[in-house]
């Protein structure tokens, strides 16, 4: 009698492989080793990467603000440092879209953080 080798769930664990790496080029995509390999890389990558996106979009709303702030005659830690004395809790990503789309209302915090900043550095 013959060597069983699992058949039927061997079979079933290279389906669902060779459905993970579809549209992959070369290799990767029809070879079981390279399949393999390139599946558990773009999963290191896809980990790592839906961490750094958070990064890489904080960055973007604060070099956004630094131009917007710069154009108003502040600079960007003032702005931020004048905001939390006077209290007020918005976040980078709305300040970003408020000096882009309300530049109106922008000036008006920008002129709260200029007044809050100058007083707690009088005190």
């Amino acid at each position: 009698m013959s060597r069983a080798r699992c058949g039927a769930a061997r079979h079933r664990k290279k389906v669902r492989l060779f459905r993970e790496v579809r549209g992959y080029r070369g290799p990767s995509g029809n070879r079981w080793r390279l399949a393999k390999e390139a599946v558990l890389r773009a999963g290191t990558n896809a980990y790592r990467d839906r961490r750094r996106r958070k990064r890489d979009f904080r960055a973007l709303w604060i070099t956004r603000l630094t131009a917007a702030c710069r154009m108003r005659g502040i600079r960007y830690s003032r702005f931020i440092f004048g905001l939390s004395v006077a209290g007020v809790e918005v976040n980078r990503k709305m300040l970003s879209e408020m000096a882009i789309a309300a530049p109106a209302d922008f000036d008006v915090l920008v002129e709260v953080a200029k007044k809050h900043q100058s007083q707690s550095v009088a005190a």
